[in-house]
């Protein structure tokens, strides 16, 4: 499968916000948005001219494709199925995208961060319901139980998290327990839950051209 090797850092700097790819870096004083301010690549001040109706749009939807980690194909099915289903096109993306098994890992405090998180799916560290699950996109859904697998309790950020405790809140639409290291889906998320600066009217805008 294609993925993104290059340095992780230059995707928040196009984007002139953090997306939070990088862990505790990002809370960081080293966060590369806070140290340049610049868009990567020799032109990276002409790119930074106001931009068209267009130009926002596609930034928009770069941005929220960054963030989750996902490739161009993938995210338009995501957009696809959301058009699908009743309610708000916009908001029914970003509440399937929050579904994403990798996503929910990093909610929970299982990677500190999203690519992390991930890693620790496909290499088979999660479990859903009692079983594996390798599959980063795999949708959860309430009443499930996402834990880690009783041989991976060891690796360094989750004994740091049942030592600590979480850095940071976990959304209502999930419950942590600490000490077991497992979390329960405890309802569909929300537009309220989101806590990305993402204006995804925007997005549907792009997609509905």
């Amino acid at each position: 499968m294609a993925r993104y090797t290059e340095s992780v850092c230059r995707q928040c700097r196009r984007e002139g916000t953090k997306l939070f790819l990088k862990g505790d870096r990002c809370y960081s004083a080293k966060c590369a948005v806070l140290k340049r301010h610049t868009i990567p690549g020799q032109h990276g001040q002409s790119r930074a001219r106001k931009q068209s109706e267009y130009g926002q749009q596609l930034r928009e939807k770069q941005k929220c494709r960054r963030a989750y980690g996902i490739l161009e194909s993938q995210f338009r099915k995501y957009y696809d199925m959301a058009a699908n289903m009743r309610g708000v096109t916009g908001e029914n993306m970003l509440c399937l995208l929050e579904r994403r098994l990798d996503n929910v890992a990093y909610r929970l405090g299982f990677g500190s961060s999203r690519p992390m998180a991930r890693q620790l799916v496909n290499h088979g560290h999660i479990l859903v319901d009692g079983k594996k699950v390798n599959i980063a996109s795999y949708l959860v859904k309430p009443g499930q139980v996402i834990s880690i697998k009783s041989g991976s309790r060891d690796i360094a950020v989750l004994k740091d998290l049942r030592e600590q405790g979480s850095s940071k809140p976990v959304p209502t639409w999930l419950e942590l327990d600490v000490e077991n290291l497992s979390g329960k889906v405890a309802a569909m998320p929300t537009r309220e839950d989101i806590d990305l600066t993402i204006e995804e009217h925007l997005i549907v805008e792009f997609y509905s051209r």
